[in-house]
């Protein structure tokens, strides 16, 4: 299981799913939802939530994506129970407290893994939009 925005999907996003898909048979990708997006990052994205979720579910290293919740950002993993929880190498927000979660939701066997980056200073979304705003 994977999470993210998948805001602008580039490259970055294709070796995080590549990479976290090494790790079981099936993956499943939780789009977060527009609120929560703007919580955590003080600005709304680029792309509603479900145009977000339509663009991952079409990208065929994915085999489930489904939004995350509104309130409970446990909720998802408490519902399908994954073996592995795959973290991108910058993802900070409730990190901290996901070994504990995972605990209290009697998923001892979980496992979480920290995946690689892949050109950080090229492929990450902030930069690319970034990118974008010079060009208009």
């Amino acid at each position: 299981m994977v999470f993210g925005t998948f805001d602008i999907l580039h490259l970055g996003h294709i070796h995080m799913f590549e990479e976290a898909r090494q790790y079981g048979d099936k993956l499943v990708a939780v789009v977060a939802r527009d609120i929560n997006v703007e919580r955590v990052k003080g600005i709304g994205p680029f792309h509603n939530e479900q145009e977000r979720l339509k663009f991952v579910k079409h990208i065929n290293l994915i085999d489930e994506a489904v939004l995350g919740d509104k309130t409970d950002v446990y909720k998802v993993i408490r519902k399908i129970k994954p073996d592995v929880v795959a973290l991108g190498y910058d993802q900070r927000m409730y990190v901290d407290k996901l070994g504990r979660a995972l605990v209290q939701l009697g998923l001892n066997k979980t496992k979480i893994v920290r995946l690689s980056e892949c050109q950080p200073k090229r492929m990450k979304t902030t930069k690319i939009k970034k990118y974008i705003e010079r060009m208009i």
